[in-house]
């Protein structure tokens, strides 16, 4: 493993070892120093890193403020280039809805995803399941044999077994990633919501 590849498994790693100390209800923390750690490795503009994390506060604050949603919903909200997805479950269809149209209203969100599913929320076991399923993704993505390639581009969210995928990647880039995470043990479906970018970018 080169030194890039040992910097960023690093990197990761100590990723992963933050995200599972915290639950989807958890306050998010916005620090300098964590963006430029980010962007370093991202296509994103500092601008965009930050306007994501500013939505994610935001679109957490609606979650939280209403008592219907926090009371019957178990929501996971994930920001990427102004793009949000949803995911989790919800009582209701109208309940997972209402709170998407809300966070679309928000400044500077382009679009929402709603991949909420309606039925009971998850158990413990569940969670742990697939926070253990988007660790294995992003490990498993430094083995993408491309040169230049950067695993810390793409955002992994797991739930239930489906894994989005999330980055500004090339197309060729976006066919390594999906065909080395379709394969992994664990992984039901594979939903990608990339951009694509030139390869030059």
């Amino acid at each position: 493993m080169n030194t890039f590849n040992r910097r960023c498994l690093s990197a990761t790693l100590a990723g992963l070892l933050g995200a599972s100390l915290l639950s989807g209800c958890a306050a998010v923390v916005v620090g300098g120093a964590a963006t430029g750690a980010v962007v370093a490795h991202d296509r994103r503009t500092t601008g965009t890193v930050v306007d994501d994390k500013e939505i994610t506060v935001q679109a957490i604050r609606l979650r939280a403020g209403d008592p219907e949603i926090r009371q019957h919903s178990n929501i996971t909200i994930t920001t990427y280039n102004l793009k949000v997805l949803l995911t989790g479950q919800a009582e209701s269809a109208a309940i997972s809805q209402r709170l998407a149209d809300r966070i679309a209203q928000l400044p500077r969100v382009a679009h929402v995803y709603n991949e909420v599913q309606v039925g009971a929320e998850a158990t413990w076991s569940d969670s742990a399941g697939d926070a253990y399923l988007t660790s294995k993704v992003k490990l498993a993505l430094f083995e993408v044999k491309l040169d230049g390639f950067d695993p810390l581009r793409v955002k992994v969210t797991s739930a239930d077994g489906t894994v989005y995928l999330m980055g500004l990647l090339t197309t060729q880039e976006a066919e390594a990633v999906t065909e080395k995470v379709r394969y992994l043990s664990g992984v039901k479906k594979v939903v990608r919501l990339f951009e694509y970018v030139q390869p030059d970018a």
